[in-house]
């Protein structure tokens, strides 16, 4: 009998329900079969990568010719040289190697951490479909191997797992490998109705399958139609099991057409439904029948390539018909033939009645002594089959079955109560969430019935209030405007009678006639008069430019620069200072109010040489940028204290100090020159350090916006800003 096998649903138990043994060489064609439907499928469902693919098809192809050491040499060889391998990639990895430990070289120990790693891979499945075939499948394999390790309560647990994996998630091709195992388990057993009742169901689930590649469940579904005879012939129902060989070949039959690239697979599929089926005919005594199919399914299955154990299983049906018709030429010369294939191809339960065969040969021609050693090699190797399989038939598969879903069933509700537990909690706490929010609600909204009359109130005043500011400040700007004529008026009225006194007592200062007191009289009162004119001015200067519009026009910045220079020397001559002037490479003209610019660099050098001691040098320098023309005055005065740095732009600030030679600061300066650059968009800072010197700089734009910004200067930098 035929029991299939494929990496996807391997049985845990091999060949012939009855008398399990396959050819090696079936066994690794079938397999290739199965990885090449199972490799097309995988990859559509975006379960293989493209890199996978070549090295899945080679490895299939040394399988199929039958070389499995080849085929791992190979798969261990190049999977390490894929670029990033998926999840179904390394599972299919694993599964190569747990095919080839398993039934290649039945080292079931070894072959065990390869389906713990399935097992791990199959975890790590991010699609659902995915994850449930590969869950499975990997529980399935893990089963099988502890099936083979005679370990059947651990092995009937992960087939548990696998069933309720097919189950939870609808799968068809997981139950029907789960029944599928648990008809093979139970015809192991004896329990052949059983067994029956497991093939038809898993038959029927496999119709559910959704395959669009059907040679593999073409091949299981004709395999279980034969399963299903076979447990009939075991159970008596002779006529039955029949009908079932019968259906599976007319299945055969019809599908033939549709695989002609697998012809010899489906040759092989008859050979062994002839086996069984003459197994059912011998039962009935139709020995010319069952003789007839016999042959034919030796001449199939004998052949290199075919099921070389399923045609020693049919050689042993044969002699066994030629015992009984007394063919005793016949059965010897068969009996010969087989014992020279056994020498072959390993075969523990043929061996067993190939002994018991010459044992009743030899009884026939009264060789008593031959018939008595073989007759006893025949008890020996029963007995040890009988021993093999003792622990099966021992292990109550259904009570494991229904303990191991009494426990599914257990664990269930005790998870629907702890979920009942937690919507229970989750709902009292959601009540006690609503009715502290209608609390909440209904608080407010009496709150805010209060709230809305002290708004509409305090709007009310709000609006009072915002009246009365901008009364109050229509008045500041008035006052404002009053206050700059009267401060002009007043400052207008005192400069000509100031500029008076200023020239009078110059004149008679001049005149050496006076003595030494009255001369130094008249220079006080000259300079006094001097430092007030000077006030005047610049108070003027603040007023006129905190309203008046400026009028530009095109300047050369070196000639500015220059005449602002050379007005200045004789000023910084008193104190023997100088000062070094360094111009642009070529001539820059700029959109300014001349006189304003050459007021604000005029103020800025005479700060210099107010501030710096005598015989120092003051560096008046002009650099291009690219949007903007910096002009810096330095010096190695006194520097500008931490404590005044904030201050110095400001209007009549209290930041000011006197020169080095005792000279007035009135601290005006700085803040009328702020507003000057400031009008023309440009920017004015300093850097300095006390008794070290400071470094004032000036940047106007070579273009001018009205509403340009500033941009930001380096860390350090000083800035005049409102």
């Amino acid at each position: 009998m035929f029991m299939g096998y494929s990496w996807k649903f391997q049985a845990g138990v091999t060949g012939d329900i009855k008398k399990l043994k396959y050819s090696k060489i079936f066994l690794f064609l079938f397999l290739s079969v199965v990885f090449s439907s199972c490799a097309k499928k995988n990859t559509d469902s975006a379960g293989y990568t493209a890199s996978f693919k070549p090295v899945f098809d080679s490895v299939t192809h040394y399988y199929d010719l039958n070389q499995p050491e080849k085929a791992i040499s190979y798969l261990d060889s190049n999977f390490p040289l894929l670029n990033d391998p998926s999840v179904n990639d390394k599972f299919r990895f694993y599964a190569f190697h747990y095919v080839y430990w398993q039934k290649a070289k039945r080292d079931y120990k070894k072959a065990l951490p390869y389906a713990d790693s399935m097992l791990v891979m199959a975890h790590k499945s991010v699609v659902k479909e995915q994850y449930a075939a590969n869950f499975a499948e990997a529980n399935y394999a893990k089963g099988d191997t502890y099936f083979s390790l005679n370990q059947y309560n651990d092995a009937y647990q992960c087939y548990f797992q696998g069933y309720l994996m097919g189950k939870n998630y609808l799968n068809q091709a997981s139950a029907a490998d789960y029944t599928y195992r648990m008809g093979m388990i139970m015809f192991k057993q004896g329990h052949y109705k059983l067994a029956a009742g497991y093939f038809k169901e898993s038959y029927a689930k496999s119709l559910l399958v959704k395959d669009d590649h059907g040679f593999v469940w073409f091949y299981r579904r004709q395999e279980l139609l034969d399963n299903i005879g076979e447990s009939y012939t075991h159970s008596g129902d002779i006529d039955s099991a029949i009908t079932y060989f019968d259906n599976a070949l007319k299945y055969v039959n019809a599908n033939d057409g549709k695989f002609k690239v697998k012809s010899q697979y489906i040759d092989i599929a008859r050979g062994v439904i002839y086996n069984n089926k003459a197994q059912a005919l011998i039962a009935l005594k139709k020995y010319d029948e069952a003789e007839q199919l016999l042959k034919k399914s030796i001449a199939i299955n004998i052949q290199k390539g075919g099921d070389n154990g399923d045609a020693e299983l049919a050689q042993l049906k044969l002699a066994q018909i030629y015992l009984i018709k007394g063919e005793s030429g016949l059965l010897r010369s068969l009996l010969s033939d087989l014992r020279k294939q056994l020498d072959v191809i390993k075969n523990d339960n043929a061996e067993a009645d190939w002994n018991r065969l010459m044992g009743s040969y030899y009884l026939k021609k009264n060789d008593l002594a031959k018939a008595i050693v073989y007759t006893q090699n025949y008890n020996a190797l029963k007995d040890s089959t009988i021993k093999r399989l003792t622990l099966l038939k021992e292990s109550d598969v259904n009570q494991q079955l229904a303990n191991l879903e009494k426990q599914y069933q257990i664990e269930n509700l005790n998870d629907n109560n702890k979920m009942q537990s937690i919507y229970l909690n989750v709902a009292i706490v959601c009540a006690v969430l609503l009715l502290a929010i209608a609390f909440l609600v209904w608080r407010n909204w009496r709150q805010s019935k209060f709230d809305v009359a002290v708004v509409i109130m305090l709007n009310k005043q709000i609006n009072q209030q915002k009246a009365e500011l901008e009364r109050a400040l229509d008045e500041v700007k008035f006052s404002s405007r009053e206050k700059d004529r009267i401060l002009r008026a007043v400052a207008h009225d005192l400069r000509n009678p100031l500029g008076g006194i200023a020239s009078l007592t110059s004149v008679m200062a001049e005149e050496s006639e006076h003595d030494k007191d009255l001369q130094s009289q008249l220079i006080l009162i000259k300079q006094t008069a001097a430092d007030t004119l000077e006030l005047i001015n610049e108070i003027l200067e603040a007023t006129n430019n905190s309203s008046s519009a400026l009028k530009r026009q095109s300047v050369d910045v070196n000639a500015l620069i220059a005449n602002s220079v050379e007005l200045l020397r004789f000023k910084a001559a008193e104190k023997h200072q100088q000062i070094v002037l360094e111009g642009l490479d070529h001539p820059v003209e700029l959109d300014i109010n001349r006189e304003k610019i050459w007021r604000v660099i005029s103020n800025l050098i005479s700060n210099a040489i107010k501030f710096s001691p005598v015989d120092a040098m003051i560096k008046v320098k002009a650099v291009q940028k690219t949007d903007s023309v910096i002009i810096s005055i330095n010096d190695h005065g006194i520097g500008i204290p931490d404590n005044m740095k904030d201050k110095v732009f400001n209007m009549f600030t209290d930041a000011k100090r006197s020169g080095t030679m005792g000279e007035k600061s009135f601290g005006l300066g700085l803040s009328i020159s702020r507003q000057i650059v400031e009008k023309h968009q440009g920017e004015i800072w300093f850097e300095s350090e006390p008794k070290k010197g400071t470094t004032f700089y000036v940047s106007l734009p070579r273009s001018v916006k009205q509403d340009a910004g500033h941009d930001q200067l380096p860390a350090g930098k000083e800035l005049a800003r409102h």
